[in-house]
């Protein structure tokens, strides 16, 4: 599913025209987007959790030449999935 494809989904499902669905979803994802970036968590009971996550310097191989290359410490978005969401996805 694409995001034109949620819209739709979102407008059908909620009774909201397709241009208001997809004003709330961009809002939704501005929203998290903004908490994440300020290392808020942000959390949906039976979906799961976005979190801001940092990954410590490290050495790694350049792939073509073997050569060791120093890979700078950064910060990375993190999703994890609730349980009720697991649970409908793996079918139980």
């Amino acid at each position: 599913m694409n995001k034109g494809e949620l819209v739709e989904a979102m407008a059908t499902s909620s009774g909201l025209s397709k241009a208001d669905a997809e004003r709330a979803l961009n809002a939704f994802i501005e929203s998290v987007q903004s908490a994440v970036a300020k290392n808020d968590k942000v959390t949906l009971p039976g979906f799961g959790a976005f979190s801001q996550t940092s990954r410590s310097a490290r050495t790694g191989r350049n792939p073509r030449t073997g050569e060791p290359v120093q890979i700078a410490a950064s910060k990375s978005a993190k999703f994890s999935v609730g349980a009720k969401f697991k649970a409908a996805a793996s079918g139980k």
